[in-house]
This record gives C-alpha cells, sequence and structure tokens, in this order.
C-alpha cells in the first residue's frame, strides 16, 4: 500500500510572527461562574474556593496552622489607651 505525503500545509495561522505557546506554560483560567460559592482568602482576601488547597493569586497554602493573625479591631486600642490613661491620671491626683 503506498504512503500519502502531505504536499500543502493547510494549517491555519491567524498571525505568523505569534510563537507557539505549548498547553503546559499556559496559565489556566477558569470560568467564572455566578453560582459558584467563595470565600476570601486568608492570606491576600482574593476570593477562591472553599475546598482550595493553595490560594491561584498569592500561591500561599491554605490551612488554620497558617493562617495570618487577625487584627486587633481600632476601638479596642483605643479604649485599652483610654483605660490606662484615666489610671495614670487617677495615680497622679
Amino acid at each position: 500500500m503506498p504512503r500519502r505525503v502531505a504536499t500543502d500545509d493547510d494549517w491555519e495561522d491567524n498571525d505568523p510572527d505569534e510563537e507557539w505557546v505549548s498547553d503546559e506554560e499556559k496559565e489556566y483560567v477558569p470560568e467564572a461562574e455566578e453560582d459558584e460559592e467563595t470565600t476570601p482568602c486568608p492570606h491576600c482576601q482574593e476570593p477562591i474556593h472553599p475546598q482550595s488547597e493553595q490560594c491561584p493569586h498569592c500561591g500561599n497554602y491554605i490551612s488554620e496552622e497558617e493562617t495570618p493573625p487577625r487584627r486587633t479591631p481600632w476601638w479596642i486600642v483605643i479604649g485599652a489607651l483610654l483605660c490606662l490613661f484615666a489610671v495614670y491620671l487617677w495615680i497622679r491626683s
């Protein structure tokens, strides 16, 4: 049986100057669906899926042990400073 040899290049090239990029090098970006539930990343606060092991935005792993400490609300800090100031004035008088 004779072999067939392609003589014409029938590939469609949109831009001949554009380099080919393999699928492994392309970054996967999932299509956003409005019905999906997301939670904020504890490191960068970007929305991620609740079952994610690693944040696709900042690259940090999601775990209870590595969660950054939460900031103390400003009203607690001001209240503590006012209490210390009141004690200082009481001791001074």
